[in-house]
């Protein structure tokens, strides 16, 4: 159980600390940087922090997600805990970027800079996802075959298909979505941490 409600923290406080950073009233999620316009040197410094020492706080949930489960596939549900946690580390160094974005955008970032950071930065997000991918695959499978610790409907509740559920939000009821679309990961593991606590309370788990 302490495991899962370090993660649920994780998702907390990553959540704040992402939403101060990323949150834009014009929702210009689409465009690389433009939502950084409007955010303040003082909000992006508070969700920095936040968001930097949120994030490996995952890596114990990861745990979490791993003994849950473990009965169904050893190895696969190791696997799941692995990436999660591989991913989530990436996705520290990334969330640590943000901040410094903020200001340069702020500064009138050339060119050339913004490049440099899409290629520095950015390209991390692109392993978080195929992690969080990887984790969602595995974690569909042995939710399905009913020997995990989860009921085969909480194969539903994987992180990619929440974070679909938000975009979805976004697009078809923005004046919702706004506030949940810049925040989407750690919405899908708060939804996530939230009912697999539920789960092990019933089920009296320790992990």
């Amino acid at each position: 159980m302490i495991t899962g409600q370090v993660g649920l923290a994780a998702a907390i406080l990553v959540g704040i600390g992402e939403f101060l950073l990323h949150y834009d009233k014009l929702a210009r999620y689409t465009d690389t940087f433009a939502f950084f316009e409007g955010v303040t040197r003082e909000r992006a410094t508070i969700g920095h922090f936040f968001g930097v020492f949120g994030a490996p706080l995952y890596v114990v949930g990861a745990v979490h997600i791993y003994l849950m489960l473990r009965p169904a596939h050893e190895v696969a549900a190791r696997i799941a805990g692995l990436m999660m946690a591989y991913a989530c580390i990436v996705g520290a160094v990334w969330i640590g970027s943000r901040a410094s974005a903020v200001e340069l955008v702020a500064a009138g970032g050339v060119k050339e800079q913004l490049a440099l950071y899409e290629l520095r930065y950015e390209s991390l997000l692109q392993v978080v996802r195929l992690g969080v991918l990887a984790l969602s695959v595995i974690f569909i499978w042995l939710c399905l075959t009913g020997r995990s610790h989860y009921p085969r409907a909480m194969a539903l509740l994987n992180p990619i298909f929440l974070i679909i559920v938000s975009f979805i939000l976004f697009f078809t009821v923005p004046t919702i979505g706004k506030y949940v679309m810049p925040i989407a990961l750690n919405v899908a593991y708060f939804v996530m941490f939230s009912v697999s606590l539920g789960v092990a309370s019933k089920l009296k788990l320790e992990g």
